[in-house]
């Protein structure tokens, strides 16, 4: 073998199987031809070759995995079509209700003021405190007691029971996105929520280990209705319930009004927090409207005062006094006692959450003897000095009568009745309404209805009574004569109040109003309708009326002496009732009152005051009810800086000798 690089090298041949060495050729023997087939070698034994394993085709499997994939391929195909197609609509609200949450924007509620713009009723910033109980399962908090948690957290800041709260957030309905767990609260109790709330995210990202269970907790901005003065007219303004809407007072009769119309905000969500990428859709709340009475807080805390502290002193079951303006209806002031403060529900009775002056019925009586009077005269039948002898006692149908005291037979002028509040006198006057009992019956009748008995005030208040009038031909024998002098006849204090105004205003009845407008959203003020206005009686009736009512006050023999102020010609009258029990509908203790105004000559003013079943000291209404009576005018008549008129009273005779 050479080193040379350029001379082919020989190949090397992989040694085979051994062959046997060829023998040598002799000596002189000649060399084959070389064209001839050379001799057959002898064969060595051959190994046998191993067995080799044939793999079947791979198409049939290649095909079969091809259809396999396919058919999947054409599923997933037609399901997206039927999502993105088909059922598009379907779907998409269906993850736009899951996606986006919303809640209702609450209306601000109108405010309710006095006649001078001062608040009565008022709202101030407060949360609806919610919860999304979706946000409460283990699948969003990784624990099984979540509502437990939750619930052991708010229990003490929105003063509910654990049990309530966890209800709330582990509802039957497990789509259920929204409840409610506490309305109207403070800005501080769901800033302690929300710190509270945020403390535990700050925790649960260092320790993964720890759930924000508050995370689903979320509010709602809304209103809390305030009542600045406390109990002062609650009986007039009513209340707001739970639900936000009015559940008394003028409250629920102007709910409509007040509470405006709500608004709603939708937004999208994500672990109970608002995505602000996402854009939110808000409908605007619209106000609700203010409405200004015609109150006087002043005089309402003066009549509500006096009445508080007679009923106590007299120890008796209530009280009402009524202020009204004579010359147009407008009531000043409506006092109870006792009341309830609507700030406070929780505390209140439920007998003392109406408006007792305006929803309790019962018999007036010596104040309806006015009316009975207004009759007489208004018919020609008889005149302020018209003779009437009264009888210690009268007999008329089944009865027996008699006046409040025993007396020798009184020789009184028809004015003399009223002062001296006579029923016998009163009896004998109205018989002559009519040639027949049953005549007059009628006649009376008519004057009782033109008052305003047996039908409502014109105040569409909530739960006001009409009163009981039964027409003449329903009354019973003593009804006959027990009605002029106001029994078996009721009414409500409202009522009472208005038989003295419209005798005050001339003879015309004006329908007494506790609105004198509203105040819409945009500012402008709607006053509010002008009141219906009645002829009753005429102007001269009404004015020896108011001089007859003088009587009563002015005069030594007058039942009423205890109202006279001091400067004033005070017009008035007496009246104690005997009472119906509500209990037992029987007749037990007596119902005291006053009603009358000021100045007599040139009338401002109307109060009137009723007391029921006093069981201490005097029950007598010139007792009790007369220096309510007074006190309250003088106050009234200060306020509105009535002066006195400075002429003298007629002075009516009250007896004369026969």
């Amino acid at each position: 073998m050479s080193d040379d690089f350029g001379r082919q090298q020989p190949r090397r041949r992989v040694p085979g199987p051994a062959r046997p060495e060829r023998s040598a050729r002799p000596a002189g023997r000649p060399r084959p031809n070389p064209g001839a087939r050379p001799a057959r070698r002898p064969s060595a034994p051959r190994q046998a070759a191993p067995k080799t394993i044939r793999l079947g085709s791979p198409r049939p499997r290649l095909r079969l995995v091809g259809v396999a994939l396919t058919l999947v391929l054409a599923a997933f195909v037609v399901r997206l079509l039927q999502v993105q197609a088909v059922d598009a609509s379907t779907y998409a609200a269906k993850a736009e209700q899951n996606r986006y949450v919303g809640y209702t924007l609450a209306a601000e509620r109108g405010g309710i003021t006095d006649r001078d713009g001062v608040a009565l009723a008022t709202s101030e910033d407060a949360y609806d405190i919610t919860a999304d109980p979706t946000l409460f399962t283990r699948k969003e908090l990784r624990i099984d007691d979540g509502p437990e948690q939750a619930a052991a957290l708010l229990a003490p800041i929105l003063g509910q029971e654990q049990e309530t709260i966890v209800k709330k957030l582990r509802p039957k309905d497990r789509k259920l996105r929204y409840v409610l767990l506490a309305n109207r609260q403070t800005p501080q109790v769901w800033k302690q929520i929300k710190d509270l709330k945020s403390a535990l995210a700050t925790k649960s990202e260092t320790d993964p280990g720890t759930a924000n269970v508050l995370a689903g907790v979320l509010s709602v901005p809304t209103t809390k209705r305030v009542y600045p003065n406390g109990d002062l007219a609650a009986g007039i303004l009513g209340w707001v319930n739970a639900d936000g809407k009015g559940g008394g007072g003028v409250e629920q009769q102007l709910n409509s009004l007040l509470a405006g119309k709500d608004g709603k905000v939708r937004y999208a969500q994500a672990g109970g927090r608002q995505v602000p990428t996402v854009g939110s859709t808000e409908t605007p709340a619209v106000p609700g409207s203010d409405v200004e009475l015609t109150i006087d807080r002043d005089i309402q805390w003066a009549a509500q005062q006096a009445i508080t502290d007679q009923v106590k002193e007299s120890k008796a079951d209530r009280g009402y006094v009524i202020v009204q303006d004579t010359r147009t209806g407008q009531v000043l002031a409506m006092a109870n006692s006792p009341g309830f403060d609507p700030n406070d529900l929780s505390k209140a009775s439920s007998v003392n959450m109406g408006n007792a002056a305006l929803q309790d019925a019962y018999e007036p009586g010596s104040t309806a003897k006015v009316m009975s009077m207004a009759a007489v005269l208004e018919q020609g039948v008889a005149t302020p000095l018209t003779h009437v002898i009264v009888p210690n006692r009268l007999h008329r149908g089944d009865r027996l009568f008699k006046d409040d005291i025993d007396h020798e037979t009184w020789y009184l002028t028809l004015n003399g009745v009223l002062a001296k509040s006579s029923n016998i006198g009163t009896i004998l006057a109205t018989g002559q309404l009519g040639k027949t009992q049953a005549q007059a019956n009628q006649v009376l009748y008519s004057y009782l209805r033109k008052f305003g008995l047996g039908r409502y005030s014109g105040l569409d208040f909530p739960g006001e009574t009409p009163g009981i009038l039964a027409k003449p031909a329903d009354w019973s024998t003593s009804q006959q004569y027990t009605i002029p002098f106001g029994q078996g006849v009721s009414l409500n204090a409202m009522q009472a109040a208005s038989v003295y105004s419209t005798i005050a205003n001339g003879g015309v009845r004006v329908e007494p109003t506790l609105v004198r407008g509203t105040r819409g959203p945009d500012g402008r003020f709607t006053p509010a309708a002008k009141p219906k206005e009645t002829r009753v009686v005429s102007a001269r009736t009404a004015r020896t009326l108011a001089q007859m009512l003088e009587s009563v006050v002015d005069d030594e023999e007058g039942t009423g002496t205890k109202a006279r102020i001091p400067g004033y010609r005070v017009a008035g009258k007496t009246g104690t009732a005997n009472r119906v029990d509500p209990a037992t509908g029987k007749y037990k203790g007596y119902t005291s009152s006053f009603a009358g105004f000021a100045p007599a000559d040139k009338p401002r003013i109307t109060v009137y005051c009723a007391i029921q079943n006093a069981t201490s000291g005097s029950y007598f209404g010139g007792q009790i009810c007369g220096p309510v009576y007074k006190q309250v005018m003088e106050f009234a008549l200060k306020t509105l800086q009535v002066p006195p008129t400075g002429a003298k009273a007629a002075k009516l005779p009250v007896t004369y000798t026969p």
